[in-house]
């Protein structure tokens, strides 16, 4: 936060298993489908001939195999360099999740930054998608009538029904370990804990004075109506400027 930036961590780092590293099935091969991929690889006389290289001309004639192994291939491969190079940062749609401050906020002491859309990197964030089985991949609309990147990207965004109650967006960076600055009216907001020492609070105040003056602060606390917190907007007045203002009591009073 006081260096304005947002980091693209490792997803070999995140705590859900199967987060950026799923290996999905793939979707029966038709005949319909055979002879699509047969047509895709004709117009495409680079890949034909790796194919040819690989396979051989007898199992590129009608192997629903071969086309089942190298779209397997294709899709693990592209998934074990994403968890190598890739860096990820993630975002939540809520503020006032009980789990999220536990699990997130070193058990409600620590605090949420609320951000403007308006920053090129919240262009280009994706919603993630919650399920309960692993996606199945369709190879025939990967190679032949989709965007194969599209695809391929779902799967980065894509977890299970547990984790639905975090409301995930995220964004994805080429390199990870990336610090990607902001400005500083990007910072709309700083949702404070529950359980966060006042020392803290004050501490960020001061660096949010000297950064945008026009960031709002919020409280939190437990609520007494649901199991959720719940946030108050607050203000913070340095010493020296409350005591220009008269509005710190004397000691003779």
């Amino acid at each position: 936060m006081k260096n304005q930036v947002i980091y693209f961590g490792s997803p070999l780092k995140f705590n859900d298993p199967y987060d950026c590293a799923l290996s999905p099935s793939i979707k029966n091969i038709t005949d319909d489908d055979l002879e699509k991929l047969k047509v895709y690889l004709q117009s495409n006389p680079e890949l034909e001939r790796s194919f040819k290289n690989q396979y051989g001309n007898d199992s590129l004639a009608s192997s629903r195999e071969m086309f089942f192994r190298v779209g397997k291939k294709l899709i693990d491969d592209k998934i074990r360099d994403f968890l190598k190079e890739r860096g990820v940062s993630c975002f939540s749609e809520r503020k006032d999740s009980l789990l999220m401050w536990s699990h997130y906020s070193d058990h409600c002491k620590g605090l949420c930054l609320e951000f403007s859309t308006s920053n090129e990197v919240f262009q280009k964030i994706r919603k993630v998608h919650y399920q309960d089985k692993i996606p199945e991949i369709d190879i025939v609309a990967m190679f032949c009538d989709e965007d194969y990147d599209t695809i391929i990207n779902n799967l980065y965004c894509t977890k299970a029904t547990d984790w639905a109650y975090e409301q995930e967006w995220r964004a994805i960076h080429s390199e990870v370990g990336t610090e990607y600055g902001y400005s500083s009216s990007v910072l709309t907001g700083v949702y404070f804990g529950p359980d966060m020492e006042y020392v803290a609070t004050e501490i960020i105040a001061l660096i949010l004075a000297g950064q945008n003056e026009h960031v709002k602060l919020w409280k939190g606390s437990r609520s007494k109506e649901s199991f959720s917190v719940e946030f108050q907007q607050i203000t913070y007045t340095p010493y020296l400027e409350a005591q220009r203002k008269g509005m710190l009591k004397s000691e003779d009073e």
